[in-house]
């Protein structure tokens, strides 16, 4: 399984590529132009599958028009979190000063999930807190695995929870769901650098002790 990180959009996003020895791919949280996306997946022979979103907000859709008429499985988020596709009020885009809105159809999450990508298996973690339909995706291809956080957990750090949608107790709730995973997992978080969740575990101040 290997993995190339995208800074995406007005914020630099993080969005990541994940892909397996067949070539067969998924991206989560096209935040922005995804030009650069397209021509490496195009260089490379990569084929997308999915489009994963860790929650509804601008900054991690913004570039969902394009690279999802590459997805030939389609988006998949919460179902919590849905309308903000639709919504820039909801999804805040009118407050980085643009108005994103989109109306085709989607591929509705619960948690709980398995996906199946390529040789990939993909597990959906329902993580409210920063957002209601929040999602963490736990990746397994044979030995390997990682976490893609979103703005649930980052590097010494977590998102926030004073936006709409936003709850602080289920934040802290959510992250010490992802506690039984292993230590040595990397987590690949929505802004900032990649992490290990033991590190997170043993330094992160907001970790619920």
């Amino acid at each position: 399984m290997k993995d190339k990180r995208f800074p995406l959009g007005p914020l630099w996003t993080n969005g990541f590529l994940i892909w397996d020895e067949m070539k067969k791919a998924f991206f989560v949280d096209p935040g922005g132009d995804p030009e650069e996306v397209l021509s490496f997946m195009a260089d490379n022979g990569i084929q997308l599958e999915a489009i994963l979103l860790t929650h509804g907000h601008s900054d991690h859709i913004g570039g969902l028009k394009t690279l999802s008429t590459m997805a030939t499985s389609g988006v998949y988020i919460h179902q919590a979190d849905v309308e903000m596709i639709g919504n820039p009020d909801l999804n805040l885009s009118q407050f980085l000063g643009t108005s994103i809105s989109f109306s085709f159809d989607v591929r509705i999450l619960s948690g709980g999930e398995k996906l199946t990508i390529g040789n990939m298996e993909i597990y959906v973690i329902h993580t409210p807190g920063h957002t209601k339909g929040s999602c963490c995706f736990y990746v397994k291809d044979e030995n390997d695995s990682l976490l893609l956080s979103g703005d649930t957990l980052f590097a010494s750090s977590v998102g926030r929870t004073d936006l709409p949608g936003g709850d602080y107790e289920a934040l802290l709730n959510s992250i010490s769901r992802l506690s039984v995973y292993p230590d040595e997992i990397r987590v690949l978080p929505g802004h900032g650098p990649e992490t290990l969740l033991g590190r997170e575990k043993t330094n992160n101040p907001f970790w619920p002790r």
